[in-house]
């Protein structure tokens, strides 16, 4: 019984929008069972373990997610595997997965960023902002790069349709990706500016904070300061 309890204090702690999507997973894995829809038993089942698998990654890491982080993680696992494969997203909306092309790329530039700054601990004066912005930028695209060569050797190894129209559908990818790095690097560019950009530099804000070990020498920008003292 405590272990349950602890299980539920967890859940309890999770942003409403991933304890919704969590709820949903399990009402579709059981509705499933009960109607010997094994497949879509299967995906619900496979989408809430890939869901929940970053974060106990992360934490073990010794890094703590800021919320914004949960939810966009098990969001964009939800949207591309249950609603994208079971429900046939990828088919039904053509924008679906320009969304998600668009999403994950300008994630992995926030992350991009966060990594290069943590190799100066957080020193915001220690290279040139653009320099990190840069880097989130080139890590993001590379991370699409990748991500279309494995399309076309799933392609070309097992006569996949992955890159659906071929070409086309690659550079749409490859060009959503540079939109969504580079979002992702000017936030990076504009949190050491002491700039904001809606609440995607408030997240790196939250996710420096929460995780002062690896930015042992970060110092709020005096722009952000002044903005704390008004």
């Amino acid at each position: 019984m405590a272990r349950i309890g602890h299980w539920v204090t967890k859940f309890r702690q999770q942003p409403e929008v991933v304890q919704l999507i969590w709820a949903s997973l399990a009402l579709a894995f059981l509705g499933a069972l009960a109607t010997a829809r094994w497949s879509l038993a299967f995906v619900a089942l496979a989408t809430f373990a890939l869901s929940l698998a970053p974060l106990v990654f992360v934490r073990r890491l010794g890094v703590r997610l800021p919320m914004a982080f949960v939810a966009g993680i098990v969001i964009f696992i939800y949207f591309t595997i249950f609603l994208g494969e079971a429900f046939d997203f990828y088919e039904r909306y053509v924008w679906w997965d320009v969304l998600l092309h668009g999403g994950s790329a300008l994630a992995f530039g926030l992350i991009g960023f966060l990594f290069a700054y943590t190799l100066f601990e957080g020193d915001r004066y220690a290279a040139p902002a653009w320099a990190l912005a840069l880097i989130a930028f080139s890590f993001a695209v590379t991370i699409g790069a990748v991500w279309e060569i494995f399309e076309f050797a799933m392609d070309q190894t097992f006569g996949l349709n992955m890159q659906k129209s071929g070409l086309v559908d690659t550079m749409w990818d490859l060009i959503v990706d540079v939109t969504g790095g580079g979002i992702g690097a000017f936030c990076g560019f504009l949190f050491l500016k002491g700039r904001e950009l809606g609440g995607l530099t408030a997240v790196l804000h939250d996710f420096v904070e929460k995780n002062r070990a690896f930015y042992r020498r970060h110092r709020p920008h005096r722009r952000a300061r002044r903005g704390q003292r008004d």
